[in-house]
């Protein structure tokens, strides 16, 4: 017998060199993940970029100026920036009559495209059960908990600023 026919390696060799190309062949056709779309309605809040300061906001405090507005009884209070894992949470909180109107997001987690899709519906989640629960009291949405403890937490300095 032939000594190449006995453990065949020629035939390993073509077996793993076609293996190999066909590994990077694919490796080269696999697309990078693109970036979703954010779609933005009139109760979602607009994108903000975690690096730029808030208007009022403070150098190295993390602490945010508490703006006012007095027009018919209606008051509108900015929260602290909550330094959070994956980046900054600010909320603005509308108030009238003594009741929690509005809640907007200043500032939230924007880096990348899973922030982006995170807090997409998240946002809205928590907004929704801050209107309802009138307070900083309210559930951490599943899946973005550092940004749901930066919302309440935020929440919660612009309802004591005021006086809620």
């Amino acid at each position: 017998m032939h000594p190449l026919n006995k453990n065949r390696p020629l035939r390993r060799v073509l077996l793993a060199s076609a293996a190999t190309v066909s590994g990077i062949v694919m490796l080269l056709a696999l697309k990078p993940h693109t970036a979703p779309t954010v779609v933005t309605d009139s109760a979602a809040p607009a994108p903000s970029a975690s690096a730029s300061a808030s208007p009022g906001a403070t150098g190295d405090s993390g602490k945010s100026g508490k703006s006012g507005s007095s027009s018919s009884g209606t008051r509108t209070v900015t929260g602290d920036t909550v330094q959070t894992r994956w980046g900054p949470v600010q909320v603005k909180v509308t108030i009238k009559s003594g009741r929690i109107t509005d809640v907007t997001a200043v500032q939230y987690p924007t880096d990348n495209p899973r922030d982006q899709e995170i807090n997409q519906y998240a946002l809205p989640q928590l907004r929704s059960e801050a209107l309802s629960a009138q307070s900083a009291s309210i559930d951490t949405v599943s899946g973005a908990t550092y940004t749901s403890q930066g919302y309440q937490q935020s929440l919660q300095s612009a309802l004591d600023s005021a006086g809620l």
